[in-house]
């Protein structure tokens, strides 16, 4: 686990070690115990290391046998002993006992298509000096980040967006199109970023650089060819290998390594299976909210406990009221990217709580986006119901749901959103219904909100249903999850907050066979009768008590809607006055105006929007600014004292 980066010329000016240099210090939280760079004239290649496998003699970069070859890799190679063992066995020599040096014989052995025989998370650079030709290429699921970044006859890239600060003239500037998808979405989708200039690249995908010429083609898709022969039983024994097998192939470490624990079904199902191949307790990491009414609310505690009971691991809990006003502004800087998912800080939060005694972590992240977890994912079930109603019915119910009250953070009033949401869409098309379920603001408020039109943009989620060809509603839903929400979203967030204090997260419920496998399911299968995620329950009923299973979903966040409402309300005003946001000239100050007047009155829930807005002004302040995050922490503490 590593950050990586590197420098291409394409009028052949040599390059710099101090600037290659640079932008590893930039990145130094990635890999604090080692640094390397290769320099071949006008290409070159860097990293920062956080020594996992082979700690002594994986040092990076690593090279073939003559030397030709060079790599830089960020993440693990979970099957490098198989890969290692077929390779000595047709001749290849290794120097090392680290997992990625398996990257550099399998391109001799292979070329291009190396990528298809590993299993893993990554994100590397491949040099090959003879042909000169630089591979830049990024894991199936999108579990680890590249950033692009072209200006003139350079290319630099990076695991982090920030390193391009230490590039010679690099000036920071908004890109409208990208800042529209964000107010859309809540985050910033592939292949765009918000830094203008900049780009990632996009999941399963690999960048060739030969000749002067930039390539990019895509790998693998997720399966889109439905399975309705096998049995719901042969489904079950096939999830319960393939997740065992998967676990077991994550826990290879040369370090201490844990689990997050939240008592979900995921996390539980990786902390079960963590256990079986374990003849030590496992480390466990849960956190709570102290306080009552919406902290509570998002208090997963007893579920954890009752898990690690279970389990008998070594558990260990945080509780937190979290100094958010100092928090935002360092995790701004980490992310590297605006974000209007709560799960941020909370997952920034127990990693740095884990860190003090793990440097490898097991998470359950992506279960729901493979088995059907989201409550969106029953709209098409619900819609089925709503249709048989009379139209005069359907109209009054509509008109009613626009005046339903709506909070979050309230069994009853949470309720009332889900229905609001669903009843306000319910006569969209299927693209659009579903649209209108991920969207933090409706594109008539990102009208009216933004400046800037815009509005020749790229679309992530039309993108996403384009690729989406399964013949099912549910498993559309799941492939654009695949290919938006879950690499630039969760994903994102899990590597940067983690990565922010040296953690490495493993996610096995992404191993590529797994996720092949779920694509092949029928919906029928993944939810049954209004049931969420109802074939891995099934998978993980000998594993897991039904009070687990069953527990109402409940998301990896915080009660950030209520705190804007009391503790946060004044630094919110302050980073939303008029003054800031005339100044910016990106947003219509009364829409923002009127979006907290409805959200202090519980009229809509402006949780997601709200946030998206002050972080996009707090990293204003870091990035467009050039302030330093302790910079703006202390203005901020000042407004709320």
């Amino acid at each position: 686990m590593c950050g990586i980066y590197g420098i291409v010329r394409f009028d052949g000016r040599p390059i710099e070690s101090a600037t290659l240099s640079a932008m590893g210090r930039v990145t130094s939280h990635r890999g604090p115990d080692d640094e390397g760079q290769h320099i071949d004239g006008a290409a070159a290649i860097g990293m920062r290391r956080l020594s996992i496998i082979d700690l002594s003699g994986g040092h990076q970069p690593l090279s073939n046998e003559d030397e030709s070859i060079w790599l830089v890799c960020n993440g693990e190679v979970y099957n490098f002993r198989e890969l290692r063992s077929a390779l000595q066995a047709k001749g290849h020599r290794f120097k090392t006992g680290s997992d990625c040096e398996v990257l550099i014989h399998l391109y001799e052995e292979y070329g291009d298509d190396f990528v298809q025989h590993l299993n893993g998370m990554y994100g590397f650079a491949l040099w090959d000096g003879r042909r000169k030709r630089m591979l830049v290429g990024r894991d199936r699921l999108g579990i680890k980040p590249i950033y692009i970044y072209r200006s003139g006859q350079t290319l630099a890239f990076s695991s982090e967006a920030k390193a391009f600060l230490a590039l010679p003239n690099f000036s920071v500037n908004v890109d409208h199109g990208a800042l529209r998808s964000f107010i859309g979405l809540g985050y910033v989708p592939a292949p765009q970023s918000i830094f203008r200039g900049v780009e990632k690249l996009p999941t399963a995908s690999i960048m060739v650089i030969e000749g002067g010429k930039t390539t990019i083609r895509r790998y693998w898709n997720v399966p889109a060819t439905i399975d309705r022969t096998t049995t719901e039983q042969d489904w079950i024994e096939q999830v319960r290998a393939r997740l065992e097998q998967s676990v077991r192939m994550q826990m290879v470490s040369d370090v201490p390594i844990g689990a997050f624990l939240s008592g979900g079904v995921d996390s539980s199902a990786v902390v079960a299976y963590m256990a079986a191949a374990s003849n030590l307790p496992i480390k466990t990491y849960a956190i709570g909210f102290d306080g009552g009414g919406a902290d509570s609310f998002y208090n997963e505690l007893p579920y954890a406990r009752r898990v690690a009971d279970l389990f008998k691991t070594d558990h260990h809990e945080i509780i937190v009221r979290p100094d958010v006003v100092s928090l935002l502004p360092r995790l701004a800087w980490h992310m590297d990217e605006p974000i209007a998912d709560t799960a941020f800080v909370t997952t920034y939060l127990v990693s740095e709580f884990a860190r003090k005694d793990v440097t490898v972590i097991l998470s359950g992240v992506g279960g729901d986006e493979l088995f059907g977890g989201y409550r969106r994912y029953l709209g098409s079930r619900y819609q089925s119901y709503f249709e048989h109603l009379p139209r005069g019915m359907r109209q009054l119910l509509a008109r009613l749901a626009r005046r339903l009250p709506s909070d979050r953070h309230s069994p009853l009033l949470n309720v009332a959103r889900l229905a609001r949401g669903f009843l306000g869409s319910v006569d969209l098309p299927f693209d659009e219904r579903y649209r209108s379920y991920v969207e933090v603001f409706p594109r008539a408020e990102q009208t009216q909100l933004l400046r800037a039109n815009g509005a020749d943009t790229w679309d992530a989620l039309t993108n996403g249903f384009r690729m989406a060809q399964a013949d099912d509603a549910l498993n559309r839903m799941l492939t654009v999850d695949a290919e938006t929400q879950l690499p630039d979203d969760l994903l994102l967030l899990t590597d940067k907050m983690s990565m922010a204090v040296s953690l490495e997260c493993r996610v096995p419920l992404l191993d590529h066979e797994l996720v092949e496998l779920a694509a092949r399911m029928p919906e029928s299968i993944k939810i049954r009768g209004g049931r969420l995620k109802h074939l891995m329950k099934e998978a993980m009923r000998d594993k897991l008590p039904a009070d687990i299973l069953d527990r109402k979903k409940r998301g990896f966040g915080m009660p950030m809607g209520a705190w804007l409402k009391r503790e946060l309300a004044q630094v919110m005003r302050h980073l939303l006055s008029e003054r800031a946001v005339n100044a910016r000239g990106f947003f219509n100050h009364a829409s923002i105006s009127d979006l907290i007047a409805a959200h202090d009155a519980n009229r809509v829930d402006g949780t997601d929007r709200l946030l998206a807005l002050l972080n996009f002004e707090v990293w204003c302040r870091i990035f467009l600014d050039r302030r330093s995050p302790e910079d703006v922490t202390d203005e901020l503490k000042e407004v709320a004292a």
